[in-house]
């Protein structure tokens, strides 16, 4: 028996899935999206709101063609769901609103994602927000609101609590079977990971669902990771035993500076940041500097990190004494780099960008007094402490250059046009004495509906231990947070998560911030994440360019330290020491005259290749740091040696805290001196043995007073070079900002 109207009824099905499944095509694609191409790989926006598409309409091998789709609206649609192995590694704006999506972790894919709008989906729980904030490691704004302080708070404080609760459940209640078979640990897994989800609770019971879900996740990890055979384990625990007691807290070198300000951090919008024009201004750019008076006879050099007198070290005022212990270590350091072969320098080499022809040629263009007390034009005391070059927006894609440079000293803080040597922007606070600042790139939520965007801000500290937050281009000072109770000593962020604010103090103190993004009114939230405890000041950090949510690199009065900084780790997010110490071979050579310890200038030249320098030691190292940090410390001392590739001829001088800086895109290396000289390397070859004398030595531009006198060369206590080494900026402890220009002649 047959039934024509029920084939035909078929018929139509079939048809009408077959044109579903045709909804996404290359061809709609090409055409939703932009900017207009007629490739997939190039399209950067892509708009599939309102065409009714479910899942099966999303074909995910087209799909992943998009490889550097940044923005995607799907919103309007009737998704529950999106396809779980979809891989879009450059995705930063997702919408979703307007949906039936009722399993968020299929969004897990999608981990560069940092806004994601879920508005209007019925289906979507306070546990589902949860679970999207821990999935998602970038995700900062959800819905149009700043969400970065609640996610940190579940990923690490939130995660910790339940991990202590279940490692608690363990102890209590289970262990492993003996023997270990297969069959055994199935049906301990599943009674393991039952119990914690009923027995394990934390937080209010409209998130119960997700701390089951989190905490089945968290069980089954945590069962593993004990199966693993015994011996080892029990090694392991042993050798970390024995660490822990051994690491010992070196006395503090010197006395910090003190500061009787305490001021109660407090948000504060202002607009005290006006534009001054090189031509109305004190900072006039023109190297025929206008002072009448100069006195260079008998300056005292004031640090930051020490007033009027030479570091102080544990080693100064008595012999360094060497034991069979200390000998083996220094036989051991010598053996290592006598393995040092010429084919691991070559890879270390193979690490740079491609090598210029010929070095680059530099050229005075500016010599600028922005910082004057008073906007004196008189004033030559003023030391100058550190600059630094806006980032480039992220949708630049890390190309083209930039010509802003902001620089801090004195109780100012500037931002100038290369260029013109305009200053630009101008912020100052009575009393202060900023010691470091740093950039970077947060997002700032609009409201209304409207994505959020990116912006550059600026933080600076110094003397008084407050953080200021500055957005240049809005002229807005919008808020401040006390970071320490003793001065700021050097400011870093991490260039992977413009959110999260690195900022070293005398108190010999690391602190670890999440500062958040803005929204349109400039409310921002700080959030403490990690304590790294120093044994001397910090004066330089260093973050690896590959890695630098693992791992921080800090150069001390005492030496160069590593930290684990790695969250949501078994180890504690609360207060750490430090994982290891590098050492160098110049410590070999100290007496009770010289002590190599203080590291006062660091720097990555590559991935992998590190720039640094020891006081009074006429060289700078460039050392691998995979290499390095792959040895094993020592068992007591927790020290490594340095895997020198290559030494570089650097100034005899009794000055401290010169600081180096470097180009990895140019491959170059500046560190200026104390006559007002900035030593330039231009790093085509590495070998050990003889130190490489650099490149070109640029002289001190000489500007004239105006009784057109000479003034001689200042101590350069700074260094910034833009991507591209189309400028560079020093900063001198005379109230002097130096712009050097790229030759357009040199070679490119």
């Amino acid at each position: 028996m047959s039934f024509p109207g029920k084939g035909r009824l078929v018929e139509e099905s079939l048809h009408f899935n077959v044109e579903t499944m045709e909804k996404i095509s290359e061809k709609l694609l090409l055409q939703k999206g932009s900017p207009k191409t007629d490739r997939l790989e190039q399209i950067t926006s892509l708009n599939l709101s309102k065409l009714g598409l479910k899942l099966r309409d999303l074909p995910v091998r087209l799909l992943s063609c998009l490889q550097s789709l940044e923005r995607w609206d799907l919103s309007g649609n009737a998704l529950q769901e999106l396809p779980k192995n979809l891989k879009l590694p450059t995705l930063r704006y997702l919408d979703l609103s307007d949906n039936q999506m009722e399993d968020v972790t299929t969004l897990e894919s999608l981990s560069s994602l940092e806004e994601l709008k879920m508005e209007e989906n019925l289906y979507i729980t306070v546990s589902d927000n949860y679970k999207l904030m821990v999935l998602l490691p970038n995700l900062r704004i959800y819905n149009g609101k700043d969400v970065s302080t609640t996610a940190n708070h579940l990923r690490y404080v939130y995660t910790e609590n339940l991990r202590t609760r279940i490692h608690a459940l363990w102890e209590r209640s289970f262990h492993l079977p003996d023997p270990i078979t297969a069959k055994k640990l199935s049906e301990l897994e599943t009674e393991f990971v039952n119990t914690a989800r009923h027995q394990v609770k934390y937080g209010p019971s409209s998130v119960s669902d997700f701390v089951k879900w989190k905490v089945e996740i968290m069980a089954k990890e945590y069962l593993h990771s004990l199966v693993e055979p015994k011996t080892l384990r029990e090694s392991n625990k042993t050798t970390d035993t024995k660490d822990n007691c051994d690491i010992s807290t070196p006395t503090k070198r010197k006395k910090t500076p003190e500061t009787s300000v305490s001021l109660a951090p407090g948000k504060k919008l202002c607009s005290d940041l006006p534009d001054s024009s090189a031509e109305d201004s004190p900072c006039k750019s023109q190297l025929l500097l206008k002072s009448k008076t100069f006195t260079e006879n008998n300056c005292v050099r004031m640090s930051p990190r020490k007033r009027g007198t030479s570091p102080s070290t544990p080693g100064r005022g008595r012999p360094r004494v060497e034991t069979p212990r200390t000998a083996a270590k220094r036989e051991n350091g010598a053996q290592i780099k006598e393995e040092m072969d010429a084919g691991a320098k070559q890879r270390a080499i193979d690490m740079l960008p491609a090598l210029k022809t010929q070095p680059l040629s530099l050229k005075p263009l500016h010599v600028l007094q922005c910082h004057s007390k008073q906007d004196s034009s008189e004033d030559f005391s003023t030391q100058l402490w550190a600059c630094a070059f806006q980032p480039l927006p992220p949708s630049s894609g890390g190309a083209g250059g930039t010509r802003m440079v902001a620089t801090c000293g004195g109780d100012s803080i500037c931002v100038i046009d290369c260029e013109t040597g305009m200053v630009m922007k101008k912020y100052k606070v009575p009393g202060e004495e900023f010691f470091s600042l740093a950039w970077s790139t947060v997002l700032m939520s609009r409201g209304g509906g409207a994505s959020a965007q990116h912006c550059s801000i600026l933080a600076a500290g110094g003397k008084r231990g407050l953080v200021k937050l500055i957005h240049p281009r809005n002229n807005v000072a919008y808020g401040e947070f006390r970071a320490s109770r003793k001065s700021l000593s050097v400011l870093r962020f991490n260039h992977h998560k413009g959110n999260y604010l690195f900022t070293g103090s005398y108190d010999n103190r690391i602190l670890m911030w999440d500062i958040g993004g803005v929204d349109s009114q400039y409310n921002f939230k700080v959030v403490q994440l990690l304590l790294l405890e120093t044994s001397a000041t910090p004066l330089h950090i260093c973050l690896p360019p590959t890695s630098p949510s693992t791992h921080l690199l800090t150069g001390c009065e005492d030496g160069l330290h590593c930290f684990n900084t790695q969250l949501g780790a078994n180890s504690t997010t609360k207060s750490r020491s430090n994982e290891m110490e590098i050492t160098f071979p110049i410590y070999e050579r100290e007496d009770k005259d010289h002590d190599y310890h203080t590291v006062d200038g660091l720097s990555f030249l590559s991935d992998d290749i590190v720039a640094s320098k020891n006081y009074l030691h006429g060289s700078i190292y460039l050392w691998s740091w995979s290499r390095t940090k792959a040895q094993r410390p020592d068992k007591k001392s927790r020290t490594v040696f340095a895997v020198v590739l290559a030494e570089l001829q650097w100034a005899n001088t009794e000055i401290p805290y010169l600081a180096l800086n470097t180009c990895p895109g140019q491959v170059y290396v500046v560190c200026g001196d104390d006559k007002g000289r900035l030593w330039t390397y231009h790093v085509s070859h590495l070998h050990t043995g003889k130190a490489i004398p650099p490149t070109e030595v640029l002289e001190w531009p000489m500007p004239l007073r105006t009784d057109h006198s000479q003034m001689d060369g200042p101590s350069i206590n700074s260094v910034a070079m833009d991507p591209e080494l189309q400028y560079l900026v020093a900063l001198s402890d005379k109230n002097m900002v130096m712009v050097w220009k790229r030759d357009q002649c040199s070679s490119s």
